[in-house]
């Protein structure tokens, strides 16, 4: 397929095209004369990739398992590029790079944490929360909304599911951000964002952390995932029970960790400035707050928090109409595909009412789909509730700082007035 005019311009992995703003004019482009399309060799050494835009081919991608492979294989010269780096952790250690049956077996080690009936337990306390956050504001009428506000949550959150103690979770958002922003300069901490100098101080810090969190639940078990981790047995494909390494469980905290906080924590910051593009959708959610389900859907699919997930191709293949040859690495661009006019009337219309509501925020089903799916949505419910009662004047008063990255879809910092707030009983 011919690149559309727009692709021949814009190079993808050049980061600083998402640090100024989406380029959704490309995705319409791309999608519409080119939805698989072969992104070249790029001025930044990443080795030509596939670049899949369309929800169609998105969802028939996840259809097809293993053949699109999760596990990383090697790049030019040993390494994957910037299109999901190849994590040098031996084969299958991180759950999100394995396939099933691997995959399938680490997952139904914290799975039942994140099942809809365990994740409605916590909407008392996620609530409660909520109300705490907003008082923590104490009398400030100007801020950082991703510092003060969205970024708390989440943290509470995943500290709380896996065990860490909540005077710690601070902790978790200096290194989630180092980890994420590495090819960002607020964030970076060497020049060349591919040094392995970039970043080592906050990744020996987490492993050391999570190795000190791992003899604490050895030695005073709680209720919790980091725990169950440390008691956890795995059945190999011999049928042979195994219990995790250390390196094992230290890998899991770090997944779960960035996971629970960074996406969440940018779902509510792209929901807010949806919001702000469309007033009309803030008081409307104001007048009828039973909307809040299908509002929170479509802050996901307008704002999806990741941009794409890549896969490697373990066998020759086809996918609409593009032969991808075995080794070759495939983009799943899911930002573009929740904004596909086949499936989403007006996509580029934040609308709250919007049913069904499609989207891939998630992933598009298979062994794969968001693991935190539930407990994501939920905190999102509890916390904009908490908003629209208590904070119903919150203006955005600046730009967003966006995150230079690819593969989040992030915002670093977001200037607002806060305006007064109800109390908490008011509301």
């Amino acid at each position: 397929m011919s690149p559309p005019t727009l692709a021949t311009a814009i190079d993808l992995t050049d980061m600083d095209l998402f640090a100024v703003s989406e380029p959704y004019e490309l995705y319409d482009e791309l999608r519409a004369h080119s939805p698989i399309w072969r992104h070249p060799e790029s001025a930044t050494h990443e080795e030509p990739f596939w670049l899949v835009t369309s929800h169609d081919l998105i969802t028939q991608a996840h259809r097809m398992g293993p053949v699109l492979s999760h596990q990383t294989g090697p790049g030019r010269n040993g390494t994957g590029g910037i299109i999901l780096p190849d994590v040098e952790m031996g084969p299958g250690i991180m759950m999100v790079m394995t396939d099933p049956p691997d995959h399938t077996r680490y997952r139904k080690l914290v799975s039942r944490g994140f099942t809809p009936r365990m994740v409605r337990k916590l909407e008392h306390w996620l609530r409660a929360r909520s109300h705490l956050i907003i008082d923590s504001l104490d009398g400030r009428t100007e801020g950082d909304f991703v510092v003060d506000l969205a970024s708390e949550l989440p943290l509470m959150v995943i500290a709380e599911i896996v065990g860490v103690p909540q005077e710690d979770r601070h902790k978790l958002f200096e290194w989630t951000n180092s980890a994420i922003g590495r090819f960002d300069p607020e964030f970076q901490d060497h020049d060349d964002p591919y040094s392995p100098l970039n970043g080592p101080m906050d990744a020996f810090n987490m492993t050391i952390y999570a190795q000190q969190l791992i003899e604490d639940k050895r030695r005073c078990p709680g209720d919790d995932l980091m725990t169950k981790l440390t008691q956890a047995k795995v059945t190999m494909a011999d049928g042979m029970e195994t219990e995790l390494s250390d390196l094992e469980i230290s890998v899991f905290f770090t997944l779960l960790v960035i996971a629970g906080n960074e996406t969440t924590r940018n779902a509510i910051t792209h929901g807010l400035l949806a919001f702000q593009e469309f007033p009309d959708q803030w008081e409307l959610l104001r007048r009828h707050p039973e909307l809040m389900p299908s509002a929170v859907d479509e802050i996901l699919r307008y704002g999806s928090p990741v941009r794409y997930f890549r896969r490697t191709a373990a066998e020759d293949l086809e996918l609409g109409g593009a032969h991808i040859a075995a080794g070759e690495k495939v983009a799943l661009w899911y930002l573009a595909a929740n904004r596909d006019p086949e499936v989403f009337a007006d996509p580029h219309r934040f609308d709250i009412t919007r049913t069904p509501n499609p989207h891939v925020a998630f992933g598009a089903g298979g062994a794969h789909h968001c693991l935190g799916a539930n407990l994501a949505k939920l905190e999102l419910e509890v916390f904009f509730e908490a908003l629209i009662n208590r904070l119903p004047e919150i203006e955005v008063v600046g730009p967003p700082e966006r995150l230079r990255d690819m593969l989040v879809h992030g915002i670093k910092h977001l200037p607002v007035r806060y305006g007064p707030v109800a109390s908490s009983e008011a509301a």
